[in-house]
């Protein structure tokens, strides 16, 4: 399983990078395999202010939905507007193309993220 080195991860399997002013989320290539066959996504719209923890998104499957939780809390900037026409970008590549959305974050602190090692372990459970 990959799991980057430079990303904080959420016990829910949503992963974040943080960059300078932003913070980019998606799910991570376990969610994403769990899944299986991504066919939907219903993405949050800009402007939307969000907490950490809260449902801020939907993946659809033809295994199962999802809700997808805001990692961090801040406001929706951007939505990736490719997985509308190809959702199947997120089993492809979870941590690049594959993206859901980014916000700008209230606070950069993501101490209450784990951190590679902390998730991989976790799914060791």
């Amino acid at each position: 399983m990959n799991t980057p080195a430079d990303l904080r991860y959420a016990k829910s399997h949503e992963w974040v990078r943080m960059e300078k002013d932003r913070a980019t989320v998606g799910i991570t290539d376990h969610a994403q395999t769990e899944l299986s066959d991504v066919v939907f996504v219903d993405l949050p719209k800009p402007g939307r202010k969000v907490n950490a923890g809260e449902v801020i998104a939907t993946v659809e499957s033809v295994k199962a939905a999802s809700d997808i939780y805001a990692p961090v809390g801040g406001e929706i900037t951007e939505a990736n507007a490719a997985l509308a026409s190809d959702p199947g970008l997120i089993n492809r590549d979870p941590y690049a193309n594959g993206w859901l959305f980014r916000l700008k974050p209230t606070s950069a602190a993501t101490d209450h993220l784990l951190s590679p090692d902390q998730y991989s372990a976790s799914l060791q459970k």
